[in-house]
């Protein structure tokens, strides 16, 4: 199996200014990212999708090059992840370079480690077309969500009568970490058609830093580590 392992950082983050490369427990962000993608990958077979030449430099400077800047047109806020997937097996493509696997790892997941993503690319079978990282959800739509009909009156998002949290069916929300997909498949069927399977993450290592509280949070734990520094 030849697997591409990408790393999508735009330049134009609006929640946290220069997210991808601010410093987080002395480490620009990206760096956690990059140092895992490396315990598991070969540097030739890791890329990082960006449009800024900021966040390239910060990039190469953890040992990883960088074969293109992302066009404008898939660098906006509308801008999706299939465009940027897309963008990056087409580029190789026409070099001459076929993978049967992409390995999409945010760099705002900065706890997820090289052995988690290991632990993903075991579950590949002959027919895997997409396989997530998860974790079990805090907010059960059995037990905590509810959406208001046209009367204004509150309903349970899924229906069932339940006293305990503990009680509901396993509910698993996607955590941003791993995304480990079928290149093929992807090609012919796109993202949304893909067929997915789950790769169960703890709640620790499942933080997405979306804003400054996330990112505060995130800081807490990444400083605990022992290896926190060890990049």
């Amino acid at each position: 199996m030849k697997i591409l392992y990408l790393i999508p950082a735009r330049g134009g983050s609006k929640g946290i200014p220069k997210k991808n490369i601010k410093e987080i427990a002395g480490i620009p962000l990206i760096g956690y990212t990059i140092k895992a993608a490396k315990e598991v990958a070969d540097s030739i077979d890791i890329c990082v999708s960006t449009d800024s030449e900021e966040i390239a430099e910060v990039a190469e400077s953890f040992g990883v090059e960088i074969p293109f800047l992302r066009p404008a047109e898939i660098s906006s806020d509308f801008a999706t992840n299939e465009q940027v997937i897309m963008h990056a097996l087409d580029f190789y493509r026409d070099r001459g370079i076929s993978y049967d696997f992409v390995v999409v790892l945010q760099p705002t997941s900065p706890l997820r480690t090289g052995t988690h993503i290991q632990e993903a690319l075991t579950l590949i079978k002959e027919d895997s077309e997409l396989i997530v990282s998860v974790k079990e959800t805090d907010s059960n739509p059995y037990y905590v969500l509810f959406e208001e009909d046209k009367k204004g009156v509150l309903c349970k998002v899924k229906n069932g009568v339940f006293t305990r949290r503990q009680e509901c069916p396993i509910v698993y929300e996607l955590n941003g970490a791993i995304y480990v997909i079928n290149a093929a498949r992807f090609r012919e069927k796109g993202y949304q058609k893909l067929n997915m399977t789950k790769y169960l993450m703890d709640k620790r290592n499942s933080i997405d830093i979306d804003d400054l509280i996330d990112f505060s949070l995130a800081e807490i734990l990444l400083s605990q580590r022992p290896d926190a520094q060890n990049i």
